[in-house]
């Protein structure tokens, strides 16, 4: 069966990002032109997903209402002579269905995955975190890739992995390969959620992009909570290769780099370097940082 349903937490409240999150979900923060859960739901378009399902919570109403159809906005634009604007909200006629439906505890990214079991059904599935931006300017096809090798290989599960430096690996769930013999594709004996740079099995992480068959939800279901009474998704992948499973790990490319849009820093970050990579005003932002470095530069 084809992977062609995706499932996109977005239910998480987004405390490290106060004020800006107190009554805008994180994932309609601006980056660049667009909010974060566009790329999202754009590169899952290209990657030939056409379900999404929604897993959302408290205060997330902006983003149904972001994929709704705009009629008034489309004949305001038009009776008022901004017809190029019109392009702009050409995402609105993309051939998706969109799906919602909310997690109505807190308990973890495990638990907001587990959500979606109903409508899953008996169904393989992709998941893709909604506050992760992967590349920039639209060349991000690492989904279509993990499909490719999850159907080819028969696999349970497959996850996207990137590069990150031995100091960060305290940050996210890090792969401990089976095989290196081929970089690109490789078979997991373990994923460890955060660990220390000394306990790090290798320095490949996480990059939030998920496939899996059905079978996860059995292994979530087991799961028990870990702290803060969450239960983690990355236990259950643990899981499912401690009992056999088959799951192979996908690099993602140096141009489909992680976007992070959790705190200040890594969100400050992403918004600057799509600014700078804006075909129309990139060159002008890019003189105006040149400008302001300097003036800095010459108080010191």
């Amino acid at each position: 069966m084809p992977v062609k349903l995706a499932v996109i937490p977005v239910a998480g409240r987004g405390t490290r990002l106060v004020p800006l999150t107190k009554s805008l979900p994180k994932e309609m923060l601006p980056v660049g032109r667009k909010p974060v859960v566009q790329y999202v739901v754009e590169e899952l378009n290209r990657c030939g997903l056409e379900r999404l399902l929604f897993i959302t919570g408290p205060t997330k109403a902006a983003i149904e209402n972001y994929f709704d159809l705009d009629v008034e906005l489309v004949n305001h634009l038009r009776e008022t002579g901004k017809e190029e604007l019109l392009l702009e909200l050409a995402f609105e006629k993309a051939d998706l269905q969109y799906f919602y439906t909310r997690q109505r505890r807190q308990l973890g990214l495990g638990h907001a995955v587990l959500c979606a079991e109903s409508f899953v059904g008996k169904e393989p599935f992709a998941v893709a975190l909604g506050d992760t931006i992967l590349g920039i300017n639209e060349k991000a096809r690492v989904v279509e890739r993990m499909i490719q090798v999850f159907e080819e290989c028969g696999a349970d599960a497959v996850i996207a992995f990137e590069e990150t430096p031995l100091e960060e690996t305290f940050r996210y769930g890090i792969a401990a390969p089976a095989d290196l013999s081929n970089p690109e594709v490789f078979p997991l004996a373990d994923i460890v959620e955060k660990p220390s740079p000394k306990e790090a099995p290798s320095q490949l992480a996480v990059a939030s992009r998920y496939i899996f068959r059905p079978g996860i939800f059995e292994f979530l279901k087991k799961t028990k909570p870990g702290k803060n009474d969450e239960i983690q998704l990355t236990d259950a992948i643990q899981a499912l290769i401690a009992a056999g499973g088959k799951v192979l790990g996908v690099k993602v490319a140096p141009h489909e780099h992680r976007f992070d849009i959790g705190n200040f820093e890594s969100y400050f970050g992403a918004f600057l370097e799509f600014a700078l990579a804006d075909p129309d005003f990139g060159d002008s932002v890019r003189e105006k940082m040149r400008a302001l470095l300097h003036e800095e530069g010459s108080c010191r």
